[in-house]
């Protein structure tokens, strides 16, 4: 004889239904729409898209010049990403007019960083630290004609002075002479220089 349901008790395949409802549920009102940003009522000030929480807003990958692998605005440091308010709120544009949103329009120019680059490849300088370093031909591609002609003249410091240039060069301490960052892949194998000042701020260190 087949085991029956208790009464009053869903079925399995019930729960399973209600289960994967409440999972959607979930993950359309947790996704990068789903935090919505309240309207003005009753007189309160419209927040400014640039304000919006993260979640209440989504912005475009910046748009990268292939010939300097950095976005095409670059300008000082800086250059701005599109940002579209999620639908259903309403905010200040960049333009200061107070709009209601669908998902479809810009609400706003999010600042990143970039680098300032001046034609200077990090993988030629590589490739010419490893093959050619003992005769300087890396510190004259960076600009640096004295220490490359001590090289030539040295044979690359006996051997030495070349592995240090290879490992420097390598780790991007040693870059371009005029200051400006190497030409590096947007997505390739970027190292950050981290340091600590006066200016910087510690962070109080909290015991139990």
């Amino acid at each position: 004889m087949a085991a029956t349901w208790p009464s009053g008790l869903a079925a399995p395949e019930s729960l399973a239904v209600q289960l994967l409802g409440v999972l959607w549920f979930v993950s359309v009102t947790t996704g990068p729409w789903g935090a919505a940003a309240t309207t003005a009522a009753g007189g309160e000030e419209t927040l400014k898209c640039e304000d919006l929480k993260v979640g209440q807003y989504i912005c475009k990958d910046p748009k990268i010049n292939e010939a300097t692998q950095e976005p095409v605005n670059c300008t000082n440091y800086t250059a701005h990403v599109l940002c579209f308010p999620a639908p259903n709120i309403t905010c200040k544009d960049f333009s200061g007019n107070e709009t209601h949103f669908t998902g479809n329009e810009v609400g706003f120019l999010k600042p990143i960083s970039c680098r300032n680059v001046n034609g200077y490849s990090y993988k030629v300088a590589v490739a010419l630290s490893l093959f050619l370093g003992w005769l300087g031909a890396d510190r004259f591609y960076l600009g640096y004609p004295a220490l490359g002609l001590l090289k030539f003249c040295t044979v690359g410091f006996c051997g030495i002075g070349s592995l240090i240039d290879f490992i420097l060069i390598s780790m991007q301490i040693v870059g371009p002479s005029d200051g400006s960052s190497y030409i590096i892949d947007y997505y390739g194998t970027r190292l950050t220089r981290l340091s600590i000042t006066n200016e910087t701020f510690r962070k109080t260190q909290l015991y139990p």
